[in-house]
């Protein structure tokens, strides 16, 4: 320093800086503050110097140092934020920036940065515009492109994601990362070929680079190329051994193969490598659903939750799922789905906008419905006759599918006189405004908490009336949904009401409308006739099948001697589980057997071979208890304490069949006895089972249409009081 003034040794340790001599420029910052404490300069870079260290607090305190000796340069400011950024202090960080920004409007690194911390608190629009900004200042800037990219990218805005991260290659095509990101978002536009393209010229740019792989593994899973998929997730394992993601993607590409303790061995792999790693608990949590382990799935989506309570599709699964273990009252369902509406749903109410429409009673309603259902799928088949009945005089109908294939459903709901939009590749901020650009004056919710539903949609509130029904029975937790659609037997006035976020319109007749196939199974003979035993049967999601499920179904086999058992399940160790259950309840192996599943008309074909059908509890079969009465199998419900639990009593009181609803267990064993010791009564229920649903309420369109117009008016009425 002697030979040197402090603007050369500052120069000078700017170039050993710049040049990755790092310890030679902190020597350098250190003497010239030694010299002139009061140099900003010194303690600025010093600061960068830390922050690029990893040294995130020691750094906010040098540049902090800086700006109290000069407060009126821009970088100063820009730098404080990427160190406060750096530890999470997401707040700090964006003053700081905008600090920087009021004394250089123009800066584009502080535009940058900026966009990245709005990001990270979700701010897409201001996001979004930050990083315009920086195109606009600077066309030809990579950087620029790339915020703007991964801003749109962050909000779910696909397509114009997908332009700017073109854009961005187009001025740099040799960066992986871009390549990576832009086949990241060619994949949620389902465009899954383009993007294997764009993963794969990631992969030769970089053939080490992790999160590059793990995006292009998944693109071949979802391209239905599996074992591409985990050559990737290996090639990753073989880079980082304890990789968490790695182990994700095959656990998720196992789950895909229905190799399912494979799947579930690598998502506790992913968690013993990382135990903060949400979406494995998750994952690991839907799997063990599926076998039917609902208790241990619970678990794994709470922990989920404990590390992070804003994780909606865990929150979702989590809810949805305690509606199939029994312990669980109305009172506690609604304590938990009302968290939902805590940690997710309220926040956004910010973006909630007064509604415009006209507050006419009895003038023609635009009525939306949001659903990825509108195909061949239980709830799908169900809209068929109401879609087609509906009185278009007096509603208007637009159809919002989240859906990202079709099928011969789907376009025959395309064929109806009403209008079809494409919600798949939309965020849900971009959805609502275009459901407010219809002018949709009641929106209505087809899955609550189930896959392929959009909450989040419905927590903007972008119609003034909001109604959930036909998922299931209960309630989303909203706040932002009105109403919800119910009947007179699933909720008796008064029974739950208070357990609901919304306020109940009860139909009718029923929550159900069965729509057959035009091709069906014919109805066959009693198997028991021939056969000399009764067969008993479920075909419900295995789910709906836990343990005091199958010890009151043991003991209905127990009651009616050499009887059989029917299930629906893939093979795996779940099969071999439940017949070690009912082996120890005093049930032979040889008396249970499974069905793979199957397409619909194979699988109605199953019920030819069953003689009476056993209901799940405490959730119901819906649709699938439909499909047997359909075949002429009658089934025996046991009603509950929830709402879900009383599908069987509303469908067997819109059938008149009331004799077959048990409200204690040993009421169950007694009708199912009853049921399988006169067979010849079995054999007339069999044979007039099917022509009973026809002249039921459980099959009559137009009436299910009206009921629900009426559903529809009544609430839009009392809109148009309160709004006027």
């Amino acid at each position: 320093m002697a030979e040197l003034t402090i603007a050369e040794a500052l120069q000078q340790a700017i170039a050993d800086h710049q040049a990755g001599r790092l310890r030679e420029a902190e020597v350098l910052y250190r003497r010239i503050l030694a010299t002139d404490p009061r140099c900003a300069d010194a303690f600025h870079l010093l600061g960068v110097l830390a922050h690029q260290a990893g040294e995130h607090e020691a750094a906010e305190a040098l540049i902090r140092e800086a700006i109290a000796l000069v407060k009126t340069h821009p970088g100063f400011y820009s730098n404080l934020g990427e160190a406060l950024r750096a530890q999470g202090k997401l707040d700090e960080a964006i003053a700081a920036y905008q600090q920087a920004l009021r004394l250089e409007p123009d800066f584009t690194d502080a535009l940058i940065n900026l966009t990245i911390a709005l990001q990270g608190q979700l701010r897409y629009e201001e996001a979004t515009a930050s990083a315009l900004r920086v195109t606009q200042l600077e066309p030809r800037s990579y950087d620029a492109f790339n915020a703007l990219g991964n801003a749109y990218r962050v909000a779910g805005r696909w397509t114009e994601a997908a332009e700017s991260f073109g854009r961005a290659l187009e001025i740099r095509p040799d960066v992986a990362e871009v390549h990576s990101n832009l086949g990241l978002v060619l994949m949620r536009q389902f465009k899954i070929p383009q993007a294997i393209e764009h993963l794969e010229k990631a992969r030769i740019l970089k053939p080490d680079f992790i999160e590059g792989l793990y995006n292009l593994g998944n693109a071949y899973r979802d391209n239905g190329e599996s074992d591409k998929a985990l050559e990737c997730f290996q090639k990753m394992l073989i880079l980082q051994p304890a990789n968490a993601s790695a182990l994700l993607g095959m656990g998720d590409t196992c789950q895909t193969l229905n190799r399912s303790e494979e799947a579930v061995a690598y998502y506790r792999r992913a968690i013993e490598n990382d135990p903060r790693f949400g979406q494995a608990y998750n994952n690991l949590g839907n799997c063990l659903k599926n076998q039917a382990l609902v208790g241990e799935a619970i678990e794994c989506y709470r922990k989920a939750l404990e590390i992070d309570p804003a994780y909606g599709t865990a929150r979702g699964n989590l809810i949805y799922t305690l509606l199939f273990q029994p312990g669980y009252d109305m009172a506690q369902l609604y304590a938990e789905h009302r968290l939902w509406d805590v940690h997710i749903g309220q926040p956004l109410a910010k973006e909630i906008r007064p509604h415009t429409q006209e507050p006419v009673p009895g003038r023609r309603l635009r009525v939306g419905y949001v659903s990825a259902d509108f195909r061949n799928h239980v709830v799908g088949r169900n809209l068929v006759p109401l879609m087609e009945e509906h009185d278009r005089g007096a509603l208007e109908i637009f159809c919002y599918s989240n859906a990202s294939t079709t099928d011969l459903f789907s376009r025959h709901f395309q064929s109806l006189p009403l209008t079809w939009r494409d919600i798949h590749l939309l965020s849900d901020q971009d959805a609502a405004k275009l459901i407010r650009g219809d002018r949709i004056d009641i929106l209505v919710d087809l899955s609550l908490h189930m896959a392929g539903g959009r909450m989040e949609l419905f927590a903007r509130k972008p119609a003034p009336v909001q109604v959930t029904f036909a998922g299931y029975p209960g309630t989303t937790g909203l706040s932002a949904i009105d109403y919800r659609l119910t009947d007179p037997y699933l909720d008796p006035e008064g029974l739950y009401d208070a357990y609901y976020s919304e306020k109940s319109l009860r139909l009718a007749h029923s929550f159900w409308c069965f729509y057959p196939l035009t091709e069906e199974p014919p109805v066959s003979p009693l198997p028991a006739k021939d056969r000399g035993y009764i067969t008993f049967g479920n075909l419900n999601n295995l789910c709906k099948i836990g343990d005091e499920v199958l010890a009151l179904w043991a003991r209905a086999m127990h009651a009616v001697p050499q009887s059989r058992l029917v299930m629906l399940a893939r093979e795996g160790a779940h099969r071999a589980r439940m017949r070690g259950f009912l082996e120890r309840q005093g049930i032979a192996s040889e008396r249970v057997s499974f069905a793979q599943p199957r397409a619909r008309l194979r699988y109605l074909a199953i019920y030819q071979d069953i003689d009476i059908g056993l209901d799940s509890f405490p959730y119901n079969g819906h649709t699938t208890s439909l499909d047997s009465s359909w075949m002429g199998v009658p089934v025996v419900t046991l009603v509950g304490n929830t709402v879900a639990s009383r599908a069987g009593l509303s469908q067997l009181s819109n059938l008149g069949m009331t004799e077959l609803v048990a409200r204690a267990p040993e009421e169950f064993i007694g009708i199912v006895q009853s049921l399988a010791t006169n067979l010849d009564q079995l054999a007339w229920i069999r044979s007039t089972l099917r022509q009973r649903m026809i002249e039921s309420p459980l099959m009559d369109g137009p009436g299910f249409a009206r009921s629900i117009g009426a559903a529809y008016r009544q609430a839009w009425k009392t809109w148009c009081a309160s709004a006027g």
